[in-house]
C-alpha cells in the first residue's frame, strides 16, 4: 500500500462519502467506499482499511440517532446475520483475490439495479410487514453480503420498508444493525489477516475524513433532499462495478 496522492485522494473521497451515507444521508450508500478503494487496493486491504473506519462512524452516529431505532427489527436482523458472518468467513478463506473483485462488482451493480427498482417501483414494501423469520433471512443474506464488502445495506432495507417505517426510524435502526454487524466482523477479520500494520496507518489519517463525513451526513439528513447525491452513487458504483468485474474476469 503506497500512501501516495493517488491512495489519498480516492481513500479520502471514499471515507467522507461512506460518512456521509453513515450519517444518515444516502442510506445504504456507504458501501461504495468499498468498490472505490477496491479499483486501487486488494480486496482484502479494502474492506481491512474500511471496517475500523465504519465502526467509528457507527459509534459516532449512534449518539443522534440514539432510542430511535425498531429494537425487534434490529434485534431479528442482527441474530440473522450471524451465521452470515459465518459463511463470509468461510468463503473468504477459499476465495482469491479476482474472486472478490467479481463479487464486490457484482454486488455494486446489483445495489444500482435495486435502487432504480425501488425509484421505479418495481418493487414495492410489501402490504404486510415482513415477520421475524423473513428478518432473520434477510439478515443471514446482509450478514454475508456485509462480509464480503460492507453492503448490508439492500437486505436491510427489503425488511425495514416492509415495516413502514419513517425516515429517522430507518436510520436510527440501520445504524443499530450495522454497528452489531461490524463488531461480529472484527473478529473473523483479524483471525484472517485482513488486517495489517498498513491498513491501521491508514486508518489513523483517515479517521478525521470518517468523523467530518457523519457529521455532514447527519446535517443533511434533516435539511437536504437526496436526489443528487444518490445520482452520484448510482453513477460510481456503475463505473467502478463494471470495472471491478472486467478486472477480475481479464
Amino acid at each position: 500500500m503506497e500512501y501516495d496522492l493517488t491512495f489519498f485522494a480516492i481513500a479520502t473521497l471514499a471515507v467522507v462519502f461512506a460518512g456521509i451515507s453513515k450519517g444518515g444521508f444516502g442510506s445504504g450508500a456507504a458501501f461504495a467506499a468499498t468498490p472505490l478503494l477496491a479499483l486501487i487496493l486488494e480486496p482484502g486491504q479494502a474492506v481491512g482499511l474500511m471496517l475500523p473506519l465504519l465502526m467509528l462512524m457507527d459509534v459516532t452516529a449512534l449518539r443522534p440517532y440514539w432510542g430511535k431505532w425498531d429494537g425487534r427489527a434490529a434485534a431479528v436482523f442482527i441474530l440473522g446475520a450471524l451465521p452470515g458472518v459465518a459463511i463470509g468467513t468461510a468463503v473468504y478463506r477459499l476465495a482469491d483475490p479476482d474472486i472478490f473483485r467479481l463479487l464486490i462488482g457484482l454486488v455494486a451493480i446489483t445495489f444500482v439495479l435495486f435502487q432504480m427498482a425501488r425509484k421505479y417501483r418495481l418493487i414495492r414494501p410489501a402490504k404486510r410487514p415482513m415477520g421475524d423469520v423473513g428478518g432473520a433471512i434477510a439478515g443471514v443474506v446482509g450478514g454475508l453480503t456485509s462480509f464480503v464488502s460492507h453492503a448490508g445495506g439492500p437486505p436491510a432495507a427489503v425488511f425495514l420498508l416492509s415495516r413502514g417505517l419513517d425516515k429517522t426510524t430507518y436510520q436510527a435502526t440501520t445504524v443499530l444493525m450495522f454497528w452489531a454487524i461490524n463488531l461480529m466482523k472484527f473478529v473473523p477479520y483479524a483471525m484472517l489477516g485482513i488486517f495489517s500494520w498498513e491498513t491501521v496507518k491508514a486508518d489513523l489519517f483517515l479517521i478525521p475524513a470518517a468523523i467530518v463525513g457523519v457529521m455532514i451526513g447527519v446535517r443533511a439528513h434533516r435539511i437536504m433532499p437526496e436526489r443528487l447525491f444518490f445520482a452520484f452513487t448510482y453513477l460510481l458504483l456503475t463505473a467502478t462495478g463494471t470495472k471491478l468485474i472486467w478486472d477480475a474476469l481479464t
